[in-house]
């Protein structure tokens, strides 16, 4: 009974994997006797380990990519393809998609890094001066120093300036302002301390569908009930009060809903809320007494015309004392996106607003587990938030790339809109902001039947037709959530220029194919 387990499980790992629905048993099932034999003398086996991180899934890097990278393998071993290359649009990896580094930046990190360059006369004064700075503040004046759990001191005065000056003049106290090794450890901190409880009292989460896999993940990791709301596609992905209700009230049926998480600009579905709609959001927390936590790593990242990024803080505070002196608020942003793009260093931050001072007690507990975050991210961070200024030696190159990068972005998030549009079966919103576009396709009845067959989701089993045939790795719709009965897929808008022209040419040029084939 163990044997066939085991063969059930690598049955739908190849499954995923190939596209095929049944390997040769025989091959198969040898292995699968020789690895039961193996795993009884383990402690630790698929039976014994931690359930809930069986659960966990994330499309990002999930079976497509797996099966993108073998691919990539079998090209360089010499394996004839119908493609020279994979061209992968599944993950917002800018530097890896091509993005150049704002020079300033890594002038900074490399004075840090080894401050003997600071002797050299290559470097301007005010990345110099950055990085004394930087040093000072840092044991032994070296960027390899543990730094205060919550951050260098510091860099958290600058991240509370730069939020100052974001919002008008809102105020910002450092000390609710905490560094991370990118949003992701901040977002998953906050839900290690919001989630509690058992059966009926169970901490519910509320996350936009489509949705962002880390929020699925992290609340599978940590037994939270995750609560769906849905975002209007038909209204360009913007969210809708009446949804929002519909979904607590369903979810106060089985958990206790006290979380509610909002992604803007949005990832995967690239649209930019409105004012409107966030003062919309943040009345509904007040009146259902729900934490809000706003996701707002893109807030650089927006294209359309007549779309504006508004913080959360920011409308919060506006909308007077009634909201600004009760709702409970977190908020993050992160070097990673932006046109900074700099995913490596892993540096973000977030802001708590309303924090109940022994929970924030017990969040200074929980940050300093884990010593600090990533010392060379949060210089990276105090960059973003302390950027070159008019009349400084960098000042007129880092506008210059950085007004480049981000007009680049604005040219391409038109173009995929646009090239997407002219493909009949695929129909995609505005990419208004972020960096990904979220469109809809129509899938023939046959293949979703041949899908389903194979215990594959649809989409998923276009899109991994599509990489065995083009070599394109997008990530399927299904990976973030969406309305039973349609479906999507997810791809970046970072290529190059005339990579991403090919690589949408060659998702019209399948599509059709597909859908002679199937039909």
């Amino acid at each position: 009974q163990h044997s066939e387990s085991i063969y059930k499980r690598c049955i739908c790992v190849y499954r995923a994997l190939s596209g095929v629905s049944e390997p040769p048993r025989g091959l198969v099932q040898e292995k699968m006797t020789d690895n039961a034999v193996f795993s009884q003398n383990k402690v630790l086996t698929i039976d014994t380990m931690n359930p809930n991180v069986k659960n966990v899934e994330y499309a990002v890097r999930g079976p497509i990519v797996q099966r993108a990278v073998q691919i990539e393998k079998e090209l360089r071993e010499g394996m004839k393809k119908p493609f020279t290359e994979v061209i992968k649009a599944n993950i917002g990896d800018a530097h890896a998609m091509g993005q150049q580094p704002i020079t300033f930046f890594r002038q900074v990190l490399a004075l840090c890094s080894y401050p003997e360059l600071l002797k050299d006369n290559m470097f301007p004064e005010d990345a110099k001066s950055r990085a004394r700075r930087i040093l000072q503040a840092c044991g032994g004046s070296s960027l390899g120093a543990y730094s205060a759990s919550q951050g260098i001191d510091c860099v958290r005065q600058d991240v509370a300036r730069y939020i100052e000056r974001r919002d008008g003049g809102v105020p910002c106290d450092p000390d609710n302002v905490y560094l991370t090794s990118g949003a992701s450890d901040g977002i998953v901190t906050m839900l290690k301390l919001l989630v509690c409880g058992e059966g009926a009292s169970k901490t519910g989460v509320m996350i936009s569908i489509p949705q962002y896999p880390l929020y699925s993940a992290a609340l599978a990791e940590l037994g939270a009930v995750q609560v769906n709301y849905y975002l209007n596609e038909e209204k360009c992905w913007s969210m809708d009060l009446s949804e929002l209700e519909r979904s607590l009230a369903e979810a106060r049926k089985h958990c206790n809903p006290k979380v509610l998480c909002i992604i803007n600009p949005g990832n995967p579905t690239g649209q930019v809320q409105s004012r409107q709609c966030i003062e919309d959001v943040i009345r509904f927390a007040a009146k259902e007494h729900l934490f809000l936590m706003a996701d707002e790593v893109y807030q650089d990242n927006v294209y359309a015309e007549g779309c504006q990024f508004h913080s959360f803080k920011k409308v919060l505070f506006e909308l007077g004392p009634q909201y600004s002196n009760t709702v409970e608020l977190v908020s993050f942003h992160s070097t990673s996106k932006c046109y900074m793009g700099e995913c490596g260093f892993r540096g973000g931050y977030m802001e708590v607003i309303n924090m109940d001072p022994e929970v924030k007690a017990q969040l200074i507990k929980l940050v300093s587990v884990r010593l600090c975050p990533a010392v060379p991210g949060q210089a990276l961070m105090d960059m973003v938030v302390n950027s070159p200024q008019p009349g400084e030696p960098s000042y007129t190159t880092f506008m210059k790339e950085r007004t480049a990068t981000l007009s680049l972005l604005a040219e391409k998030a038109k173009l995929t809109e646009e090239m997407l549009n002219t493909v009949p079966g695929i129909t995609c919103n505005p990419v208004q902001g972020a960096m990904y576009s979220f469109p809809n396709i129509s899938l023939p009845q046959k293949a979703i039947k041949e899908a389903k067959a194979l215990g594959q989701a649809p989409d998923m089993f276009y899109c991994m037709k599509m990489l065995e045939e083009t070599g394109i790795c997008l990530v399927p719709g299904s990976g973030f959530g969406q309305k039973d009965g349609t479906y999507h897929f997810r791809m970046t808008i970072l290529p190059p220029t005339d990579k991403l022209k090919l690589l949408l040419a060659k998702v019209k040029e399948f599509h059709q194919k597909f859908t002679r084939q199937y039909s």
